[in-house]
Formats: C-alpha cells, sequence, structure tokens
C-alpha cells in the first residue's frame, strides 16, 4: 500500500470511536452537570461559565480525535506486511498523539477561554468509559 494512499475507515474503527464517542459525551455532560451543583453550593472556588464549557468541548474532542487517530493506525498497520514499518508506524502515531494532547493540556492550562480542569478531565472518559463498558458486560453475562 502506498504511504500516500487514502485508507477507508474499517467498520469496526468506526463502530469503536462511536462507543468512545458516547462514553466521552456522557462524561463531560456529567461533567458540566457536577460543575453546576458545585457552582451552586460553593460559586466562589466552583466556576460554571463559558470557560467550563469550551474546556468540556476541547477536552472531548481531543479524547475522541486521540481514540480515533489509534484505531486508525492500527487498522493501517494490520493490513502492512512489513514488521518493522508497522512498528514505526505505531511509534510515529503514539509520538503524535501523545504531543496533540499534551499541546491540548498546556492550551486548557494556559489559555484564559478554557477552565483547566473541565478541560482535562474528558481526556481521561474514553479509558474510564472502556473500563466501565467492560465491567457492565461482565456482569451481564452472569
Amino acid at each position: 500500500m502506498a504511504e500516500n494512499e487514502k485508507v477507508r475507515m474499517a467498520p469496526a474503527v468506526r463502530q469503536e470511536t462511536r462507543k468512545v464517542a458516547i462514553y466521552v459525551i456522557v462524561g463531560v455532560v456529567l461533567m458540566w452537570a457536577g460543575f453546576a451543583v458545585g457552582h451552586r453550593v460553593d460559586p466562589q472556588r466552583i466556576p460554571f461559565d463559558y470557560t467550563v464549557l469550551l474546556g468540556g468541548l476541547g477536552g472531548g474532542t481531543v479524547a475522541v480525535l486521540n481514540f480515533l487517530l489509534m484505531g486508525m493506525t492500527v487498522q493501517k498497520v494490520a493490513s502492512s506486511e512489513d514488521e518493522q514499518l508497522a512498528r514505526s508506524m505505531m511509534r510515529a502515531s503514539y509520538s503524535r498523539r501523545m504531543m496533540m494532547q499534551m499541546l491540548w493540556v498546556v492550551a486548557a492550562i494556559v489559555a484564559p477561554c478554557f477552565q483547566f480542569v473541565a478541560g482535562l478531565l474528558p481526556l481521561l472518559f474514553p479509558g474510564a468509559g472502556i473500563r466501565l463498558a467492560g465491567v457492565l458486560g461482565a456482569l451481564k453475562e452472569r
């Protein structure tokens, strides 16, 4: 496969990314609700304004994009016959995705338009959602 050839998204990547997007959306909405309740209890210490909303949107977008890019890379690597090239592609993808997340972390902390906690928490939602779905799936099978 030529390096510049477009790769169609596999149905499994689309399906799993959709699930992760749902986990992130639910997590962000619950986070916003937590900020809203916290703000009602202690408005001096816990904000609930546009910075919280923008932080959640930005962090959620980066979290889903990270998962999608990982899925697309795994799909591309799985179709590669050159093991050394596959390892190199995975390493490069990991580095780019970590750089993207680190740039978001810096932006969420430095830029005044983002509430930093609301910007950083969504990065944890994909992993938490996947683990929770696994636990619930195991309980359902019992």
